[in-house]
Protein backbone atom coordinates (compact mmCIF):
# COMPACT_ATOMS: atom_id res chain seq x y z
CA UNK A 1 0.00 0.00 0.00
CA UNK A 2 2.62 2.40 0.93
CA UNK A 3 4.43 1.31 -2.37
CA UNK A 4 1.83 2.50 -4.50
CA UNK A 5 1.13 5.65 -2.65
CA UNK A 6 4.82 6.65 -2.64
CA UNK A 7 4.35 5.38 -6.62
CA UNK A 8 1.07 7.63 -7.12
CA UNK A 9 2.88 10.36 -5.23
CA UNK A 10 5.93 10.01 -7.67
CA UNK A 11 3.86 10.48 -10.39
CA UNK A 12 2.25 13.48 -9.05
CA UNK A 13 5.52 15.51 -8.42
CA UNK A 14 7.23 14.46 -11.10
CA UNK A 15 4.11 15.85 -13.01
CA UNK A 16 4.51 19.30 -11.28
CA UNK A 17 8.14 18.90 -12.39
CA UNK A 18 7.34 18.71 -16.12
CA UNK A 19 4.67 21.37 -15.58
CA UNK A 20 7.14 23.73 -14.12
CA UNK A 21 9.49 23.13 -16.71
CA UNK A 22 7.29 23.81 -19.91
CA UNK A 23 5.95 27.00 -17.93
CA UNK A 24 8.52 28.81 -17.36
CA UNK A 25 9.56 29.07 -21.31
CA UNK A 26 5.69 30.03 -21.69
CA UNK A 27 5.39 32.84 -19.52
CA UNK A 28 8.80 33.81 -20.83
CA UNK A 29 6.96 33.80 -24.52
CA UNK A 30 4.51 35.35 -23.09
CA UNK A 31 6.37 38.50 -21.71
CA UNK A 32 7.88 38.65 -25.16
CA UNK A 33 4.91 38.94 -26.89
CA UNK A 34 3.52 41.60 -24.52
CA UNK A 35 6.96 43.94 -25.41
CA UNK A 36 6.50 43.21 -29.14
CA UNK A 37 3.17 44.64 -28.39
CA UNK A 38 3.89 47.68 -26.28
CA UNK A 39 7.01 48.28 -28.98
CA UNK A 40 4.96 48.58 -31.92
CA UNK A 41 2.91 50.75 -29.69
CA UNK A 42 5.54 53.01 -28.68
CA UNK A 43 5.97 52.99 -32.51
CA UNK A 44 2.95 53.78 -33.93
CA UNK A 45 2.71 56.71 -31.00
CA UNK A 46 6.37 58.12 -32.07
CA UNK A 47 4.95 58.15 -35.83
CA UNK A 48 1.94 59.80 -34.75
CA UNK A 49 3.86 62.67 -32.99
CA UNK A 50 6.53 63.18 -35.85
CA UNK A 51 3.72 63.54 -38.21
CA UNK A 52 1.83 65.93 -35.94
CA UNK A 53 4.81 67.74 -35.45
CA UNK A 54 6.87 67.69 -38.94
CA UNK A 55 4.38 66.51 -41.63
CA UNK A 56 4.43 69.57 -44.06
CA UNK A 57 0.94 70.62 -43.46
CA UNK A 58 -0.77 70.91 -40.27
CA UNK A 59 -2.92 68.02 -39.62
CA UNK A 60 -5.79 67.23 -37.59
CA UNK A 61 -5.20 64.65 -34.80
CA UNK A 62 -8.51 63.15 -34.93
CA UNK A 63 -8.25 62.39 -38.74
CA UNK A 64 -5.17 60.97 -38.56
CA UNK A 65 -6.74 58.19 -35.67
CA UNK A 66 -9.54 57.02 -37.50
CA UNK A 67 -7.47 56.95 -40.81
CA UNK A 68 -5.12 54.25 -38.45
CA UNK A 69 -8.08 52.54 -37.12
CA UNK A 70 -9.64 52.10 -40.61
CA UNK A 71 -6.73 50.92 -41.84
CA UNK A 72 -6.29 48.60 -39.33
CA UNK A 73 -9.49 47.13 -40.32
CA UNK A 74 -9.28 47.01 -43.18
CA UNK A 75 -6.29 45.41 -43.22
CA UNK A 76 -8.18 42.27 -42.21
CA UNK A 77 -10.72 41.73 -44.89
CA UNK A 78 -12.98 43.41 -47.37
CA UNK A 79 -15.79 43.94 -45.07
CA UNK A 80 -14.30 45.22 -41.61
CA UNK A 81 -14.01 49.05 -41.74
CA UNK A 82 -14.29 51.68 -39.12
CA UNK A 83 -17.48 53.69 -39.31
CA UNK A 84 -17.63 57.54 -38.37
CA UNK A 85 -20.21 59.34 -36.38
CA UNK A 86 -22.03 60.17 -40.47
CA UNK A 87 -21.00 56.79 -41.63
CA UNK A 88 -23.01 54.91 -38.83
CA UNK A 89 -25.59 57.39 -39.17
CA UNK A 90 -25.67 56.21 -43.03
CA UNK A 91 -25.67 52.72 -42.09
CA UNK A 92 -28.75 52.79 -39.53
CA UNK A 93 -30.63 55.05 -42.17
CA UNK A 94 -30.06 52.65 -45.22
CA UNK A 95 -31.26 49.46 -42.83
CA UNK A 96 -34.37 51.58 -42.86
CA UNK A 97 -34.77 51.39 -46.71
CA UNK A 98 -34.14 55.42 -47.61
CA UNK A 99 -31.15 57.03 -48.00
CA UNK A 100 -29.30 58.97 -50.81
CA UNK A 101 -27.10 57.81 -53.13
CA UNK A 102 -26.38 55.64 -56.57
CA UNK A 103 -27.91 52.50 -55.50
CA UNK A 104 -24.97 50.09 -55.70
CA UNK A 105 -23.40 47.78 -53.15
CA UNK A 106 -19.68 47.61 -53.79
CA UNK A 107 -16.81 45.26 -52.73
CA UNK A 108 -13.22 45.28 -53.12
CA UNK A 109 -11.79 42.75 -55.31
CA UNK A 110 -7.77 42.49 -55.53
CA UNK A 111 -7.40 46.53 -54.99
CA UNK A 112 -10.46 47.09 -57.45
CA UNK A 113 -13.66 48.01 -56.98
CA UNK A 114 -16.43 45.72 -57.81
CA UNK A 115 -20.54 46.22 -58.08
CA UNK A 116 -21.85 43.17 -55.82
CA UNK A 117 -25.11 44.26 -57.19
CA UNK A 118 -27.05 47.46 -58.40
CA UNK A 119 -30.54 47.73 -56.77
CA UNK A 120 -33.84 47.73 -57.75
CA UNK A 121 -35.12 51.00 -59.67
CA UNK A 122 -32.29 52.86 -58.40
CA UNK A 123 -30.38 55.44 -60.55
CA UNK A 124 -27.47 53.02 -61.00
CA UNK A 125 -30.04 49.95 -62.00
CA UNK A 126 -31.57 52.57 -64.61
CA UNK A 127 -28.30 53.27 -66.05
CA UNK A 128 -27.35 49.98 -67.14
CA UNK A 129 -24.44 49.00 -64.10
CA UNK A 130 -24.21 45.07 -63.79
CA UNK A 131 -23.33 42.77 -60.71
CA UNK A 132 -20.02 42.09 -61.80
CA UNK A 133 -18.44 45.58 -63.17
CA UNK A 134 -15.64 47.42 -61.94
CA UNK A 135 -15.44 51.06 -61.22
CA UNK A 136 -11.87 52.13 -62.04
CA UNK A 137 -12.72 56.12 -61.81
CA UNK A 138 -15.15 58.58 -60.36
CA UNK A 139 -15.06 61.97 -62.19
CA UNK A 140 -12.31 61.35 -64.34
CA UNK A 141 -10.46 60.44 -60.90
CA UNK A 142 -8.76 56.85 -60.79
CA UNK A 143 -9.93 54.99 -57.35
CA UNK A 144 -5.77 53.10 -57.80
CA UNK A 145 -4.49 52.65 -54.34
CA UNK A 146 -8.00 54.05 -52.18
CA UNK A 147 -9.70 51.46 -49.85
CA UNK A 148 -13.41 50.93 -49.82
CA UNK A 149 -14.19 53.13 -47.83
CA UNK A 150 -12.43 56.04 -49.45
CA UNK A 151 -13.89 55.05 -52.99
CA UNK A 152 -17.62 55.08 -51.52
CA UNK A 153 -16.89 58.74 -50.26
CA UNK A 154 -15.84 59.62 -53.53
CA UNK A 155 -19.69 58.35 -55.15
CA UNK A 156 -20.78 60.05 -52.60
CA UNK A 157 -22.83 63.55 -52.98
CA UNK A 158 -26.06 65.73 -53.18
CA UNK A 159 -28.85 64.81 -54.10
CA UNK A 160 -29.64 65.65 -57.82
CA UNK A 161 -25.90 66.01 -58.71
CA UNK A 162 -24.33 64.53 -61.75
CA UNK A 163 -21.35 61.52 -61.62
CA UNK A 164 -19.99 60.15 -64.14
CA UNK A 165 -18.25 56.33 -63.99
CA UNK A 166 -15.77 54.96 -65.98
CA UNK A 167 -16.63 51.35 -65.94
CA UNK A 168 -14.91 47.43 -66.86
CA UNK A 169 -16.73 45.37 -68.30
CA UNK A 170 -16.50 41.66 -68.42
CA UNK A 171 -17.18 40.79 -72.85
CA UNK A 172 -16.59 44.60 -73.68
CA UNK A 173 -13.27 45.66 -75.46
CA UNK A 174 -12.76 49.00 -73.91
CA UNK A 175 -13.65 51.14 -70.54
CA UNK A 176 -16.42 53.19 -70.64
CA UNK A 177 -18.34 56.05 -68.44
CA UNK A 178 -21.89 55.95 -67.27
CA UNK A 179 -23.22 58.92 -66.44
CA UNK A 180 -25.55 59.02 -63.46
CA UNK A 181 -27.70 61.72 -61.52
CA UNK A 182 -27.71 61.25 -57.69
CA UNK A 183 -30.68 60.74 -55.72
CA UNK A 184 -32.45 59.71 -52.85
CA UNK A 185 -33.00 55.46 -52.41
CA UNK A 186 -36.37 54.39 -51.10
CA UNK A 187 -35.77 50.66 -51.74
CA UNK A 188 -39.15 48.49 -51.43
CA UNK A 189 -37.49 45.21 -50.33
CA UNK A 190 -40.51 42.83 -51.51
CA UNK A 191 -42.16 43.51 -54.78
CA UNK A 192 -45.19 40.66 -55.07
CA UNK A 193 -46.89 39.81 -58.31
CA UNK A 194 -49.14 36.79 -60.08
CA UNK A 195 -47.20 35.02 -63.25
CA UNK A 196 -49.84 32.52 -64.55
CA UNK A 197 -50.77 30.98 -61.10
CA UNK A 198 -47.31 31.53 -59.71
CA UNK A 199 -46.51 33.90 -57.15
CA UNK A 200 -43.34 35.79 -57.57
CA UNK A 201 -41.67 37.28 -54.61
CA UNK A 202 -38.88 39.56 -55.51
CA UNK A 203 -36.31 40.32 -52.37
CA UNK A 204 -34.44 43.21 -53.59
CA UNK A 205 -32.67 43.92 -50.36
CA UNK A 206 -32.77 42.14 -46.46
CA UNK A 207 -33.73 45.41 -44.17
CA UNK A 208 -36.43 46.07 -40.78
CA UNK A 209 -39.61 45.86 -44.12
CA UNK A 210 -38.58 42.35 -45.71
CA UNK A 211 -40.09 40.10 -43.66
CA UNK A 212 -43.53 41.94 -43.37
CA UNK A 213 -43.56 43.14 -46.50
CA UNK A 214 -43.05 39.20 -47.53
CA UNK A 215 -46.06 37.93 -45.53
CA UNK A 216 -48.02 40.77 -47.11
CA UNK A 217 -47.33 39.60 -50.46
CA UNK A 218 -48.25 36.50 -50.27
CA UNK A 219 -51.33 37.28 -48.69
CA UNK A 220 -52.38 39.56 -51.35
CA UNK A 221 -51.48 37.12 -54.07
CA UNK A 222 -52.93 34.15 -52.80
CA UNK A 223 -56.32 35.51 -52.59
CA UNK A 224 -55.94 36.95 -55.86
CA UNK A 225 -54.83 33.77 -57.48
CA UNK A 226 -58.32 32.45 -55.79
CA UNK A 227 -56.96 30.64 -52.60
CA UNK A 228 -53.47 28.51 -52.23
CA UNK A 229 -55.14 25.57 -53.88
CA UNK A 230 -54.97 27.68 -57.43
CA UNK A 231 -51.51 28.33 -56.60
CA UNK A 232 -48.94 26.37 -58.69
CA UNK A 233 -45.84 27.32 -55.99
CA UNK A 234 -44.03 30.58 -55.14
CA UNK A 235 -40.75 32.23 -57.06
CA UNK A 236 -38.43 33.83 -54.78
CA UNK A 237 -35.84 36.36 -56.62
CA UNK A 238 -32.78 37.07 -54.88
CA UNK A 239 -30.86 38.19 -58.05
CA UNK A 240 -28.92 41.30 -57.06
CA UNK A 241 -30.26 41.09 -53.52
CA UNK A 242 -26.64 42.16 -52.04
CA UNK A 243 -27.62 40.57 -48.64
CA UNK A 244 -28.56 43.02 -45.51
CA UNK A 245 -29.75 42.12 -42.03
CA UNK A 246 -28.92 38.44 -40.79
CA UNK A 247 -32.08 38.00 -38.63
CA UNK A 248 -34.68 38.86 -41.79
CA UNK A 249 -32.59 36.22 -43.60
CA UNK A 250 -33.52 33.69 -40.85
CA UNK A 251 -37.30 34.62 -41.21
CA UNK A 252 -37.74 34.44 -44.69
CA UNK A 253 -35.82 31.03 -44.61
CA UNK A 254 -38.17 30.28 -41.41
CA UNK A 255 -41.50 31.46 -43.61
CA UNK A 256 -41.04 28.27 -45.61
CA UNK A 257 -39.40 25.61 -43.70
CA UNK A 258 -41.68 23.60 -41.08
CA UNK A 259 -38.48 22.14 -38.96
CA UNK A 260 -34.46 22.16 -39.02
CA UNK A 261 -31.48 24.23 -39.07
CA UNK A 262 -31.42 27.35 -40.59
CA UNK A 263 -27.87 28.63 -40.53
CA UNK A 264 -24.99 28.54 -37.92
CA UNK A 265 -22.52 30.96 -37.35
CA UNK A 266 -18.98 30.17 -35.76
CA UNK A 267 -16.29 32.55 -34.46
CA UNK A 268 -13.11 32.21 -33.17
CA UNK A 269 -14.33 30.84 -29.98
CA UNK A 270 -16.41 27.55 -29.67
CA UNK A 271 -18.98 29.65 -27.19
CA UNK A 272 -19.34 32.33 -29.77
CA UNK A 273 -21.12 29.55 -31.96
CA UNK A 274 -24.65 30.38 -32.81
CA UNK A 275 -27.42 28.10 -34.40
CA UNK A 276 -30.66 29.31 -35.75
CA UNK A 277 -33.68 26.81 -36.50
CA UNK A 278 -37.19 26.88 -38.08
CA UNK A 279 -40.70 26.93 -36.31
CA UNK A 280 -43.50 25.56 -37.03
CA UNK A 281 -45.70 27.28 -40.06
CA UNK A 282 -44.97 27.04 -43.52
CA UNK A 283 -46.65 29.99 -45.63
CA UNK A 284 -46.70 28.83 -48.72
CA UNK A 285 -48.26 25.68 -47.01
CA UNK A 286 -45.88 23.07 -48.92
CA UNK A 287 -46.29 24.25 -51.97
CA UNK A 288 -43.60 24.09 -54.48
CA UNK A 289 -40.72 26.73 -54.14
CA UNK A 290 -38.00 27.98 -56.75
CA UNK A 291 -35.23 30.28 -55.86
CA UNK A 292 -33.72 32.85 -58.44
CA UNK A 293 -29.76 33.80 -57.70
CA UNK A 294 -27.27 34.66 -59.67
CA UNK A 295 -23.70 36.20 -59.37
CA UNK A 296 -25.20 39.42 -57.06
CA UNK A 297 -26.59 37.29 -54.81
CA UNK A 298 -24.56 38.04 -51.94
CA UNK A 299 -24.63 37.23 -47.91
CA UNK A 300 -28.29 37.15 -46.71
CA UNK A 301 -30.04 36.09 -49.77
CA UNK A 302 -27.10 32.80 -49.96
CA UNK A 303 -28.54 32.00 -46.42
CA UNK A 304 -31.90 31.50 -47.66
CA UNK A 305 -30.69 30.53 -50.61
CA UNK A 306 -28.48 27.58 -48.72
CA UNK A 307 -30.87 26.87 -46.29
CA UNK A 308 -33.98 26.17 -48.34
CA UNK A 309 -31.43 23.60 -51.18
CA UNK A 310 -30.16 22.05 -48.25
CA UNK A 311 -33.59 21.53 -46.73
CA UNK A 312 -34.94 19.95 -50.26
CA UNK A 313 -37.62 23.06 -49.66
CA UNK A 314 -37.01 24.79 -53.55
CA UNK A 315 -35.88 24.05 -56.73
CA UNK A 316 -32.51 26.73 -57.06
CA UNK A 317 -32.11 27.85 -60.65
CA UNK A 318 -29.89 30.46 -62.17
CA UNK A 319 -25.89 31.04 -62.10
CA UNK A 320 -23.43 30.47 -58.92
CA UNK A 321 -24.23 33.27 -56.00
CA UNK A 322 -21.39 35.71 -54.94
CA UNK A 323 -19.90 34.06 -52.02
CA UNK A 324 -20.01 36.05 -48.75
CA UNK A 325 -20.11 33.38 -46.05
CA UNK A 326 -18.96 35.96 -43.21
CA UNK A 327 -20.86 37.23 -40.88
CA UNK A 328 -19.96 41.41 -39.89
CA UNK A 329 -20.87 42.80 -36.10
CA UNK A 330 -21.48 46.15 -35.79
CA UNK A 331 -19.74 47.13 -32.79
CA UNK A 332 -21.09 50.97 -30.97
CA UNK A 333 -17.89 52.50 -30.04
CA UNK A 334 -16.84 55.64 -27.83
CA UNK A 335 -17.50 58.93 -29.39
CA UNK A 336 -20.84 57.80 -31.30
CA UNK A 337 -19.13 55.79 -33.92
CA UNK A 338 -18.84 51.74 -34.64
CA UNK A 339 -16.45 49.10 -36.21
CA UNK A 340 -17.53 46.62 -38.19
CA UNK A 341 -15.66 43.67 -37.64
CA UNK A 342 -16.02 40.35 -39.68
CA UNK A 343 -16.71 37.64 -36.05
CA UNK A 344 -18.05 34.84 -37.50
CA UNK A 345 -18.50 32.48 -40.71
CA UNK A 346 -21.76 31.66 -41.87
CA UNK A 347 -22.97 27.93 -42.60
CA UNK A 348 -25.60 26.10 -44.33
CA UNK A 349 -27.74 23.22 -42.90
CA UNK A 350 -25.75 20.28 -44.31
CA UNK A 351 -22.69 22.54 -42.24
CA UNK A 352 -20.74 23.94 -45.78
CA UNK A 353 -19.36 27.43 -45.80
CA UNK A 354 -20.17 29.39 -48.99
CA UNK A 355 -17.48 31.85 -48.40
CA UNK A 356 -15.39 32.48 -51.73
CA UNK A 357 -17.94 29.55 -53.06
CA UNK A 358 -21.39 30.52 -53.29
CA UNK A 359 -24.51 28.87 -53.82
CA UNK A 360 -24.62 26.61 -56.68
CA UNK A 361 -27.63 26.77 -58.62
CA UNK A 362 -29.60 22.86 -58.98
CA UNK A 363 -29.79 24.15 -62.42
CA UNK A 364 -27.95 26.33 -64.15
CA UNK A 365 -29.68 28.95 -66.49
CA UNK A 366 -28.13 31.89 -67.99
CA UNK A 367 -29.66 34.86 -68.82
CA UNK A 368 -29.86 35.41 -72.46
CA UNK A 369 -28.82 38.85 -73.89
CA UNK A 370 -31.25 39.43 -76.52
CA UNK A 371 -31.15 42.52 -79.07
CA UNK A 372 -34.16 43.48 -80.63
CA UNK A 373 -32.27 45.38 -83.69
CA UNK A 374 -30.90 41.87 -84.44
CA UNK A 375 -32.99 40.82 -87.82
CA UNK A 376 -35.45 37.60 -87.04
CA UNK A 377 -35.46 38.08 -83.12
CA UNK A 378 -39.25 39.12 -83.51
CA UNK A 379 -41.95 38.36 -85.40
CA UNK A 380 -44.10 40.56 -87.95
CA UNK A 381 -47.74 41.42 -87.52
CA UNK A 382 -48.73 39.11 -90.16
CA UNK A 383 -46.45 36.11 -88.91
CA UNK A 384 -47.94 36.24 -85.44
CA UNK A 385 -51.74 36.22 -86.78
CA UNK A 386 -50.28 32.74 -88.98
CA UNK A 387 -49.33 31.63 -85.71
CA UNK A 388 -52.38 32.06 -83.49
CA UNK A 389 -54.88 30.69 -86.75
CA UNK A 390 -56.67 27.44 -85.15
CA UNK A 391 -59.65 24.70 -86.03
CA UNK A 392 -61.48 27.36 -84.47
CA UNK A 393 -60.52 30.15 -87.02
CA UNK A 394 -61.84 27.85 -89.90
CA UNK A 395 -65.19 28.77 -91.50
CA UNK A 396 -67.98 26.14 -90.52
CA UNK A 397 -65.98 24.38 -87.73
CA UNK A 398 -67.95 22.47 -84.92
CA UNK A 399 -68.56 23.25 -81.54
CA UNK A 400 -66.89 21.73 -78.89
CA UNK A 401 -69.50 19.97 -76.86
CA UNK A 402 -67.35 18.60 -73.81
CA UNK A 403 -67.39 21.92 -72.04
CA UNK A 404 -69.94 23.79 -70.58
CA UNK A 405 -69.81 27.58 -70.16
CA UNK A 406 -68.04 28.25 -67.04
CA UNK A 407 -65.46 25.24 -68.04
CA UNK A 408 -65.11 27.29 -71.29
CA UNK A 409 -64.60 30.75 -69.28
CA UNK A 410 -62.18 28.75 -66.82
CA UNK A 411 -59.79 27.67 -69.69
CA UNK A 412 -59.95 30.39 -71.70
CA UNK A 413 -58.65 32.47 -68.32
CA UNK A 414 -55.88 29.69 -67.99
CA UNK A 415 -54.53 30.10 -71.43
CA UNK A 416 -54.51 33.73 -71.47
CA UNK A 417 -52.48 33.39 -68.23
CA UNK A 418 -49.87 30.88 -70.03
CA UNK A 419 -49.66 32.99 -72.58
CA UNK A 420 -48.59 35.55 -70.37
CA UNK A 421 -46.03 33.64 -68.80
CA UNK A 422 -45.04 32.85 -72.08
CA UNK A 423 -44.35 36.26 -73.18
CA UNK A 424 -41.98 36.80 -70.25
CA UNK A 425 -39.00 34.42 -71.48
CA UNK A 426 -38.55 37.67 -73.74
CA UNK A 427 -38.44 40.10 -70.61
CA UNK A 428 -36.18 37.91 -68.36
CA UNK A 429 -36.00 34.32 -69.22
CA UNK A 430 -34.65 33.07 -65.88
CA UNK A 431 -38.09 34.10 -64.16
CA UNK A 432 -40.01 32.55 -67.08
CA UNK A 433 -37.88 29.02 -66.41
CA UNK A 434 -39.05 29.17 -62.93
CA UNK A 435 -42.48 29.73 -63.63
CA UNK A 436 -42.29 26.79 -66.10
CA UNK A 437 -41.06 24.25 -63.59
CA UNK A 438 -43.95 25.47 -61.04
CA UNK A 439 -46.64 25.11 -63.95
CA UNK A 440 -44.88 21.53 -64.58
CA UNK A 441 -44.56 20.43 -61.03
CA UNK A 442 -48.28 21.54 -60.66
CA UNK A 443 -49.24 19.20 -64.00
CA UNK A 444 -47.91 16.07 -62.52
CA UNK A 445 -48.73 16.64 -58.87
CA UNK A 446 -51.60 14.05 -57.45
CA UNK A 447 -54.99 15.47 -57.43
CA UNK A 448 -56.39 15.99 -53.87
Amino acid sequence: MNKLLMAALGGTLAGALVTTQIAGPMIAQEADKNASVYEQLDLFGDIFERIRAQYVEEVDSKDLVEAAINGMLTSLDPHSSYLNVKDFEDMTTQTRGEFGGLGIEVTQEEGFIKVVSPMDGTPADQAGILSGDFITQVNGETLSGLTLDQAVDMMRGPVGSEIILTVVREGVADPFEVSIIRDTIKLTAVKARLVGNAVVLRISTFNDQTFPGLEEGIKQYVEEAGGIDKVSGFVIDLRNNPGGLLNQAIMVSDAFLETGEIVSTRGRSPQDGERFNATVGDLAQGKPVVVLINGGSASASEIVAGALQDHRRSITVGTKSFGKGSVQTLIPLKGDGAMRLTTARYYTPSGRSIQALGVMPDIVVNQPKVDPTVAGTEATAADEAEQQRSEADLRGAITNDSMTEDERKQLEEDRARTEEAAKLRDEDYQLAYAVDILRGLAAVAPKP
